[in-house]
């Protein structure tokens, strides 16, 4: 069976369901395929800065009626519990995966995007078009073709992309737990090996997300035992977890998670969220960098579409230009910092330094976030 569509999505999270609100709004006819059905959890630290929310707002998408929290403090602590705290420029929101993921598939679906649950088994780019194959058997073709799967999937052993070639060392875990948090802080704590993010979403549910170094938990028998003996050296995390109930059967785990540098267009693919590149989970800006990537490419789309001389060479240059200006150097300082981190008396430095000038603390908060997303950032 062939099916075709003015734009093909391969994934269904953040990036791909918004680049889809996105381009069917405006009259394309889009497909995306995701294997896996909604709702489900996903191991992310479910912060968003409020960056985004003027570009929600100009696709007709509000999330108050989720009910997340509404988040405008930071905290981090060291190892030992030093803490420095900070106001976030823009501020944020609370909101599990779960729940938002599950919103922008309804809207999606009231958009007109044709949803497809499948697994894509094999993607060809020939005669200028994509040929995308999927596992119950069926063959979708398309001049243009978004990936938004992740951060990594078999698609990109088969594109041979330079990262997926190494392993990586990193693991993510993520938990929610009813616990006494407040509403409206994102903390961050450090632990060796690694650190763990904190925060309210829906529900007043706490989400606890922690990244590791797998020769630091390797040690030990499991989750429980890693929490117990490492993590708890950090006063913080230890009070967090000695009275938080747990509300999942397990915690969720995700492994190989790399930070390795990825082109934003492979094989003519445009590549959008963790697929074009994963920042470092401390910097708490994921989820917002996926729904900003999904403006960029569907609005350089949709003047590749409309222009009288359509170029795809054009197309993939202005949007690998784009990606570079708007993430690139939140990547660099994401990578800077999170070597710091892991070098005890280099985070110690960085902390004595943070608290004779705190006014640098929401300076290098800025680094990693962007500006409120309003207007188009190409010319029509």
């Amino acid at each position: 069976m062939l099916q075709d569509a003015d734009i093909l999505i391969i994934g269904g999270g953040l990036a791909g369901l918004t680049a889809g609100i996105h381009l069917s709004r405006e009259n394309f006819r889009v497909a995306l395929i995701e294997k896996h059905a909604y709702p489900q959890h996903k191991v992310c630290g479910e912060y968003v800065s409020n960056e985004v929310l003027p570009y929600l707002h100009q696709l007709g998408i509000s999330v108050d009626g989720l009910h997340p929290s509404r988040i405008h403090r930071f905290l981090f602590s060291t190892v030992s519990g030093k803490t420095i705290e900070s106001e976030l420029p823009l501020g944020g929101f609370g909101i599990s995966r779960y729940t938002l993921d599950d919103f922008l598939y309804k809207q999606a679906l009231i958009s007109g995007v044709s949803i497809i649950q499948s697994q894509v088994t094999d993607v060809q780019f020939q005669n200028d078009q994509f040929t995308v194959r999927t596992s119950d058997g069926k063959v979708y073709t398309s001049k243009l073709v978004i990936g938004a799967y992740g951060k990594r999937s078999s698609v990109d052993k088969q594109l041979q992309r330079n990262f997926i070639l190494n392993e990586s060392p990193w693991m993510g875990v993520k938990a929610h737990y009813k616990a006494d948090f407040p509403d409206d802080l994102v903390s961050l704590h450090n632990f060796d090996g690694g650190y763990c993010g904190l925060c309210q979403v829906e529900d007043n549910l706490v989400n606890a997300c922690y990244l590791t170094n797998y020769s630091s938990f390797k040690k030990h028998k499991n989750l429980e035992a890693f929490q117990q003996n490492v993590m708890s050296q950090n006063p913080f995390l230890k009070d967090f977890f000695s009275k938080a109930i747990p509300l999942f059967d397990k915690p969720l785990t995700i492994s190989q998670i790399s930070f390795a540098k990825k082109q934003p267009v492979e094989n003519h693919m445009l590549m959008c969220g963790d697929t074009a590149g994963v920042i470092h989970p401390l910097c708490g800006n994921g989820m917002a960098m996926a729904i900003h990537s999904a403006k960029i490419v569907s609005e350089l789309i949709i003047n590749y579409y409309r222009s009288t001389n359509l170029n795809r060479e054009v197309l993939e240059d202005e949007y690998t230009i784009s990606w570079n200006y708007f993430f690139k150097k939140r990547l660099t300082t994401g990578r800077i910092v999170q070597s710091l981190l892991q070098r005890p008396f280099l985070a110690s430095v960085l902390m004595s330094g943070l608290q004779l000038t705190p006014a640098m603390l929401p300076l290098l908060i800025k680094q990693t976030h962007g500006e409120p997303l309003v207007g188009n950032y190409v010319d029509s």
